[in-house]
């Protein structure tokens, strides 16, 4: 079959919009705020808050409506990723790799691939996640070494993947493995759990922060997966980096979603606190060291917005949009990270306490430098796309 166009997504009615991002909101309020600390610490799966995110059509978020999501436009989304990424940032990443997955079999998935895993998964029943990276193979794709041997209407599945999130309860993997054909992307149904068939989680991976939800090592030893798991069925052979990769474009604009999230929680918190903590007889917001952090924080938040906007616009008008998701990661992710350490700046001890959730701002902010692909792939993909773009309109 051949691939299926990159769709374009219908822009979302604003005052729909608007009041999706309203009821995101006041659910973080009443369900996260009061809980995240302790879960965090706890490194505890939220299982109530998920199900509430369920509940609000929120791993649906940008299925197409024709597969039962709420098809929401790019733009609305990233506001979400951003409600629910100031509450707790894990929060997010629940949903992301889910909506990745889902968006690979909407892109490139066949009809009847569609049809058949949409709609469990724009519910949250059929939970997904991406397997990309392996021990050794991280930013250089063309290392990987996870293979699927053909055999007969099957493929045979051996090797390691890492850095799996929601790798233990997903029912569908967005896996990239070698075939004679070159790297292809298989989606691969399981079991919710650490074993299914040939799949083993080995071993969950402790993190600095983003804790609440399992990121894993997966091995696959001799699993055996139908012809028709191939993503795209017989034409999508040796086409899945391609698709990943497309693919990791949404999960970037995640990603700098998510940094504006925590920014903003981060630059909140401090604008409050430094309104009422008092130095030297007068509150610290009217110190000018102060002063001067508050407006380059406020600042960086609001750049960092305006470029994830840009590439949430771009993605889903259909056209390529690597170097502004590039950007918006890279500058956004940065930025979180000095707007997280400034904010422990301003809260002096109390930031560094556990009591306040400034030292988990801190804690998970690396993860966007990081996630999605390193910020120095960032500048080399960036890069390379001004010089293919001015090499095109020559």
């Amino acid at each position: 079959m051949a691939e299926t166009p990159v769709p374009r997504y219908e822009r979302t009615d604003p005052e729909v919009a608007d009041e999706i991002v309203a009821t995101v909101r006041r659910f973080v309020e009443r369900e996260v705020l009061p809980v995240a600390i302790e879960l965090e610490h706890a490194d505890e799966y939220p299982a109530a808050i998920v199900e509430g995110m369920a509940g609000l059509g929120l791993f649906g978020a940008t299925i197409p409506a024709a597969h039962g999501g709420l098809g929401l436009d790019v733009v609305t989304y990233t506001r979400i990723v951003e409600e629910l990424s100031a509450g707790w940032m894990s929060l997010s990443g629940v949903v992301n790799t889910h909506l990745i997955a889902a968006g690979l079999l909407a892109r490139h998935g066949t009809d009847d691939q569609r049809a058949r895993l949409l709609p469990a998964m724009a519910t949250g029943a059929l939970r997904g996640c991406l397997s990309l990276s392996e021990p050794d193979a991280g930013s250089d794709t063309q290392a990987l070494r996870c293979r699927a041997t053909p055999d007969g209407q099957e493929y045979v599945i051996d090797g390691t993947k890492m850095w799996v999130t929601n790798g233990v309860r997903a029912g569908i993997v967005a896996l990239a493995a070698r075939t004679p054909e070159g790297i292809t992307c298989f989606m691969v149904e399981k079991e919710p759990g650490e074993r299914h068939g040939g799949i083993s989680a080995t071993r969950n991976i402790g993190k600095l922060g983003y804790k609440g939800l399992e990121t894993v090592e997966m091995t696959y030893d001799g699993h055996r997966v139908p012809a028709s798991s191939v993503l795209g069925g017989p034409d999508g052979l040796g086409k899945g980096l391609h698709q990943i990769l497309a693919g990791l474009e949404l999960g970037r604009i995640n990603i700098a979603a998510r940094a504006c999230g925590v920014g903003r929680a981060a630059f909140e918190a401090s604008l409050r606190y430094a309104t009422e903590r008092k130095t030297f007889g007068k509150p610290i917001a009217e110190h000018q060291a102060i002063q001067f952090k508050l407006a380059d924080m406020a600042t960086k938040l609001e750049a960092s917005r305006l470029l994830t906007r840009s590439a949430a616009e771009r993605y889903q008008s259909g056209e390529r949009a690597d170097v502004e998701a590039g950007m918006a990661k890279l500058f956004a992710s940065e930025s979180a990270l000095e707007i997280a350490t400034e904010a422990m700046r301003v809260h002096g001890g109390y930031g560094y306490a556990t009591e306040l959730p400034i030292e988990r701002y801190y804690r998970d902010a690396p993860l966007m430098v990081i996630g999605e692909g390193t910020n120095e792939i960032q500048r080399i993909v960036i890069a390379r796309g001004l010089l293919r773009r001015l090499n095109e309109s020559s």
